[in-house]
């Protein structure tokens, strides 16, 4: 770790998926005076969590020391970012230090914002509600999936934006298809509380989940939220935002999704999106610069692009950052790199099978894989994304390679 320095050439706030691999594509592009601002000493490869959750993959493998990610030359700044200034060009951090920039990479992640369901918090200390969006509740999301013989099983989505809007379903498939296997699938009643009109955005993908959906006998409410949980008595509140009306479902297991929004420091700056009470960072869609700031560049969860938050579109989205960032560092007035939208969503419809849902801004699927229907769920594909894709994040993704 290098001490805490008080100006960088580029300063890059966030050590996760998009903060390390737009680190590490800087300096194979011969950029030196980099600093790293990241409180973690783990870095986590987040998308595992769906199948910790699932009982098809351990916790522990999905966790890396930071230190391990860092790029040899990038100054790594341990403190978290409590405030900037993009007027004054400085980042204030959690160890009383303000590093001063010239370029900025925002990439401070999204926020979990699990106290604005009441009774959210509090259920995940009973043992009948779960999350798979905390490395620490995921083992116990399958200790009670694996338990569960008999009852109801509700999963929730949060209205809003979210990292991985796929995960909610997942979990609810990987669920189904081992109380299947285990023959008391008859005996459970899952209910899926989406806040969607439909399973997904896109139609061909939407149709393939019906058939996953009905094949399970899984009760779906859309255009649904859970906005109240009562942990002693087992039950949520439902609102369904197309009657008008609201219900409540009781539980005997429950995974919960929180709603998400940009880091409180983050919306309470001048790199906000003042339209956009969520507060995320205000970039140009295909640029991903700043549109106030030039010298600011933004990608990841915590930008305001209206793509699926994933880390395949990160991955699309740091070549971008950095081919621009370039050009703006050489004083050139036009960016040369712009991203489509480019997104994907791995859905694990059962323990051996996946449909990979690639899409962009126009909402039509965008594969990207030659040969291979990936709009219908395959054991291929589940391959790919309990092997192939972490291979490739570790290897490829975070050292600035692909």
């Amino acid at each position: 770790m290098t001490d805490p320095l008080t100006h960088h050439r580029v300063l890059i706030v966030g050590g996760g998926a998009a903060g390390i691999s737009v680190a590490a594509r800087l300096r194979r592009a011969g950029v030196t005076d980099i600093g790293l601002l990241e409180p973690s000493t783990t870095h986590y490869y987040q998308p595992l969590w769906t199948l910790v959750g699932g009982g098809r993959a351990g916790a522990r493998e999905s966790a890396r020391p930071e230190a391990s990610v860092v790029p040899p030359g990038v100054a790594w700044i341990r403190a978290a970012a409590t405030a900037v200034d993009p007027d004054a060009k400085r980042v204030t951090t959690t160890s009383g230090a303000s590093i001063d920039y010239d370029y900025l990479v925002m990439a401070p992640g999204i926020q979990l914002d699990w106290d604005k369901v009441p009774g959210m918090s509090a259920a995940l200390e009973t043992p009948d509600v779960s999350s798979n969006y905390a490395y620490e509740l995921a083992p116990k999301t399958w200790d009670r999936i694996r338990n569960l013989r008999s009852g109801t099983a509700v999963f929730t989505q949060p209205g809003g934006l979210i990292k991985c809007a796929g995960a909610p379903q997942k979990i609810a498939y990987l669920a189904a298809d081992h109380w299947r296997r285990q023959g008391v699938l008859a005996d459970i009643d899952i209910h899926l509380v989406l806040p969607t009109p439909g399973l997904f955005g896109v139609k061909v993908f939407a149709e393939e989940l019906e058939r996953v959906v009905d094949r399970y006998g899984i009760t779906v409410h859309t255009n649904s939220e859970v906005v109240e949980i009562d942990a002693q008595g087992r039950r949520a509140v439902v609102t369904d935002h197309g009657g008008g009306t609201t219900h409540s479902l009781d539980y005997d297991f429950m995974h919960v999704v929180p709603p998400q929004s940009a880091p409180d420091w983050v919306k309470a700056s001048a790199l906000a999106d003042p339209a956009n009470p969520a507060g995320y960072i205000e970039v140009d869609k295909h640029t991903l610069r700043h549109v106030r700031y030039p010298e600011v560049f933004a990608l990841g969860d915590a930008g305001s692009t209206p793509n699926s938050k994933t880390g395949a579109a990160v991955r699309k989205q740091a070549p971008v950052v950095v081919a621009n960032l370039l050009a703006a560092m050489a004083g050139e007035q036009t960016l040369p790199a712009g991203y489509d939208g480019y997104s994907s969503c791995p859905i694990t419809t059962a323990r051996n099978k996946m449909l990979l849902a690639e899409f962009d801004y126009t909402m039509q699927p965008h594969p990207t894989i030659p040969l291979i229907d990936t709009t219908k769920e395959r054991k291929d594909m589940w391959l790919l994304k309990r092997y192939g894709l972490p291979a490739l994040y570790w290897n490829l993704m975070l050292p600035g390679r692909a």
